[in-house]
Order: structure tokens, then sequence, then C-alpha cells
């Protein structure tokens, strides 16, 4: 799937299908997430300002938000069958619920539980 609103007509034999329903939950919660984090930078970018004393910190800030746009970019990119580890990219960074993907067959949310518990057992 190249995106949830833009499917692959052709899903290859390992990827999943995508009711057109879940195609929105997922698209609601991949945009929601992306708003939240996108505010999050925002508000890092202020204090970050306010915070300026010397023309050095300037390019700081500007390195910063470069560094933060890339891995906002990173992250998510849906290309071909990535959307469910994106989604459980997002479930195990605490960004989206599973209340979020209410709605989602069972399958999905068993993948995307699966990957946010790996995520997180690797990051201890």
């Amino acid at each position: 799937m190249s995106s949830p609103s833009n499917p692959n007509p052709y899903p290859s034999h390992n990827e999943p299908r995508w009711s057109k329903s879940e195609k929105t939950i997922a698209r609601t919660a991949f945009d929601a997430a992306l708003a939240r984090e996108l505010q999050e930078v925002m508000q890092e970018a202020k204090q970050m300002a306010e915070q300026i004393q010397k023309p050095s910190e300037l390019w700081d800030l500007e390195h910063h938000l470069t560094e933060r746009r890339k891995e906002i970019d990173r992250k998510y990119a849906i290309r071909g069958s990535r959307l469910l580890e994106v989604l459980g990219r997002l479930l195990q960074e605490k960004r989206l619920s599973e209340g979020d993907l209410r709605g989602l067959g069972e399958e999905k949310m068993k993948s995307i539980r699966s990957l946010a518990q790996f995520l997180r057992d690797d990051a201890a």
C-alpha cells in the first residue's frame, strides 16, 4: 500500500488488504500523530528561539530543525507496505493510542501491537 488514501491495486502476497474504512481510520490516526508531532516541534523551536543570545545559537536552532525535519520525514514516510510498521512505531512512541486505531482488523492490530512491543523491548 503506497499510502492509506492511495492503495496499491495489486498488493503483494504478504501485504494486507485494507478496506475503505480501515484506510480512513489509518489516515486519520496518521494525520493526527503527524500534526501533534509538528506542534511539538513548533513549541521546541519557539523555546529554543527565546533562548538565543549569540548568532551561533541561531545556526544551532536551524540545525536542530533540519534534523527534526529529516527524522519526521523518515518516520512518516509511507511506501509500499510500511503502513503497519509506521503505525507500530507511532504506537510505541505513544504518538497514537490503540483507541486511535479502533476499527482496524484484528490481524492488522496484532501486527501493529507486535511491532510496538518489539520496539519497546529493543529500546530497553
